[in-house]
């Protein structure tokens, strides 16, 4: 039997809002996670990469988890990102964490130096070995070394503290390939996706949940959407899939990650500032002109007006633009390597 603990449902790899002066901004984050809880995520997961993690230093990421669990009070689960730069700080986070009454952390595979799978294993090992919380090993192959199956497998046999993995390539295929390996021997181990693009159909193959950058923005699409498939009511959420993934794609390729989801959370009406790494002039004019985009998709769910100049007229969803989308989408795992 599957664990009633196991991590489900959709967990928001929730922006940080920072105020003028580039520093955390308290009172909007404590606003913002009230905001989302009330509009129906299961989960948040602050320090993952939509937080920009890298860019806060060790103290601020620790501050962020003590506002989101000081806030939350047990309402709803926290997976806390608890990577740092080497084990010994790694284990350091997950004491802290653990000690704030977080569900699980959620670790990254080494990034920067590529490491070999047999690195990727001793890596988790180490930690999983000396962690008083739950792991949930962070797939995301486009910024870190890669997870591969039997990696998977044998940290989910050998390590009872490994309890999930978040995948971000939006490889199908592969996710079906770690779920018949795993699941068989740990049936408490959760399968997440971090590709919005393919939320339905890796929640029908046996994936447990998401951890999803847009529910940061459209919170309500993303949790019926989730309702939905896993009540099998697949034409309606076919259909919410496929309004989904222009929103999704508009925010994750317009702009350099994150903005285009920082942009989409301003929009919901968050003072989140700035983010922490520099924008060209160029780049600043192209995001006024994403912030427009956003606004008229997010207008066309009837969660904002559109912008002042109006919005073009939407087209149907027709088999050539179905067409188009999938081309897309294969086009862009490809890049990846994965398709």
């Amino acid at each position: 039997m599957s664990s009633p603990d196991r991590l489900a449902g959709i967990f928001t790899p929730n922006i940080v809002p920072l105020d003028e002066r580039g520093d955390i901004n308290e009172p909007e984050l404590r606003r913002y996670v009230d905001w989302l809880i009330d509009r129906g995520v299961h989960g948040l997961y602050p320090n993952g990469s939509t937080g920009e993690f890298t860019r806060f230093t060790a103290d601020e990421r620790r501050r962020i988890i003590e506002i989101i669990a000081d806030q939350t009070r047990g309402r709803v689960p926290i997976l806390a990102g608890a990577a740092e730069a080497n084990v010994k700080e790694t284990v350091q986070a997950c004491e802290h964490y653990h000690s704030l009454g977080c569900r699980a952390v959620a670790i990254v595979s080494p990034f920067y130096y590529k490491l070999t799978p047999a690195g990727v294993y001793a890596y988790f090992k180490e930690i999983a070995d000396h962690s008083p919380i739950d792991i949930t090993l962070y797939n995301i192959p486009l910024f870190a070394s890669p997870i591969d199956v039997p990696t998977v497998q044998r940290l989910a046999e050998e390590c009872p503290r490994v309890v999930a993995i978040k995948d971000s390539s939006g490889d199908l295929p592969h996710m079906m390939r770690m779920i018949a390996a795993v699941r068989p021997l740990r049936p408490d181990f959760a399968f997440m996706t971090g590709w919005d693009a393919a939320l339905m159909p890796l929640l029908l193959v046996g994936c447990d949940g998401g951890t999803n950058a847009t529910s940061g923005v459209v919170p309500e699409i993303t949790r019926k959407l989730y309702d939905l498939t896993i009540a099998g009511k697949i034409d309606e959420a076919r259909d919410l899939q496929y309004r989904l993934l222009p929103l999704f794609d508009t925010m994750l390729y317009s702009a350099e990650f994150p903005e285009g989801f920082r942009a989409g959370v301003s929009l919901r009406g968050f003072h989140t500032g700035a983010g922490r790494q520099p924008q060209s002039p160029a780049q600043q004019q192209s995001l006024v002109k994403l912030r427009d985009q956003i606004q008229c998709l997010l207008a066309a769910e009837g969660f904002v007006d559109e912008p002042v100049g109006g919005c073009p007229a939407g087209e149907s969803l027709d088999s050539e633009k179905i067409a188009r989308i999938v081309q897309g989408v294969v086009g862009e795992l490809k890049r990846r390597g994965i398709a």
